[in-house]
């Protein structure tokens, strides 16, 4: 073979979808600190949760008897609908993200409390980290020396999470 003649780098093949998205958004996000999306993907996640979650849902009367109106919201549905699609992507990772709904669930309960008490209301906080996740995000991408689509903003934003989680779990040397 001619020394000028290279070698064309072979495509990765890959067991899972999730595989070959991590693998993407490895290559479109590569050189921008992970750290900061983290920060501003977990913004962006917790306040869509806390905006679906503190949309009013219908009383009804069954569950009104035994407090379990309480515990029904949009947010739980919202929630039960991201688990299952992380479940079906990579269950490991989704076990980490339930983890982590749980204590963004928790933090929404206490933003409740705060605003019973008089404090500012649930929704704006939550639209305003959602704004502060989603411009921070565009911001930090449009840092990539490759022209990121909005569709591939769209996807670390909705993929981001269970992405970062894989990241930690790779330095745990933890099979995902």
């Amino acid at each position: 073979m001619n020394k000028k003649q290279k070698k064309a780098p072979s495509k990765p093949t890959f067991e899972r979808p999730i595989e070959r998205i991590f693998y993407e958004m490895d290559q479109n996000f590569a050189t921008g600190n992970k750290i900061v999306y983290a920060v501003f993907i977990a913004l962006t996640f917790f306040g869509v949760m806390g905006l679906v979650w503190m949309i009013p849902f219908p009383k009804l009367g069954f569950l009104v008897r035994t407090n379990m109106d309480t515990f029904l919201n949009w947010g739980s549905f919202y929630i039960a609908i991201i688990i299952y699609l992380y479940l079906r992507l990579a269950p490991t990772l989704s076990y980490a993200m339930l983890f982590t709904i749980g204590v963004m669930s928790f933090c929404i309960v206490q933003l409740e409390y705060v605003e019973r008490d008089g404090g500012p209301a649930v929704w704006l906080v939550c639209t305003i980290l959602t704004v502060i996740g989603i411009v921070g995000t565009a911001f930090q991408a449009k840092k990539e020396p490759v022209e990121i689509a909005p569709a591939d903003v769209w996807r670390l934003l909705t993929i981001g999470p269970i992405w970062l989680w894989s990241k930690i779990f790779a330095l745990l040397k933890i099979k995902y």
